[in-house]
């Protein structure tokens, strides 16, 4: 009987501390810098660029203003959106909002399989950038 109660305190502490493992900080991107073969790059080459980034991640990607879009990506039933600000020489990923991620706002924390959409999302940009 005592070996059940330590058995079963020791399952209980390990899958607290896998749930703990699955958490992070907010990876943000802030005003990574643009780099481009194209000299004359315009506001409009930097859209279609993170269009094209996104869309071939599975995010959808909606114009909210000059320099402004909002990415949304949905897999299974997990839900991250993001804001995207960008000019011609830089470009930002910030956390907007999510579903069934374990954002903790206090905390900045988010289950880490978000930071590697973002960082997924960062690296695609970059390459879309350099295709001009």
């Amino acid at each position: 009987m005592a070996i059940r109660k330590v058995a079963a305190v020791f399952a209980a502490c390990f899958a607290l501390l896998a749930v703990g493992c699955r958490i992070a900080p907010i990876y943000n991107v802030n005003g990574d810098a643009i780099t481009s073969p194209k000299a004359d790059l315009t506001m409009s080459d930097v859209n279609k660029a993170i269009h094209r980034a996104g869309a071939s991640l599975g995010w959808q990607m909606q114009d909210a203003g000059p320099g402004h879009m909002i990415g949304t990506l949905h897999l299974r039933d997990h839900v991250a959106v993001v804001d995207i600000t960008y000019d011609t020489k830089s470009y930002s990923i910030n956390y907007k909002d999510s579903t069934n991620l374990q954002y903790d706002a206090q905390k900045g924390e988010i289950h880490k399989n978000y930071n590697g959409w973002i960082q997924n999302l960062e690296s695609n940009i970059r390459t879309q950038l350099l295709h001009f």
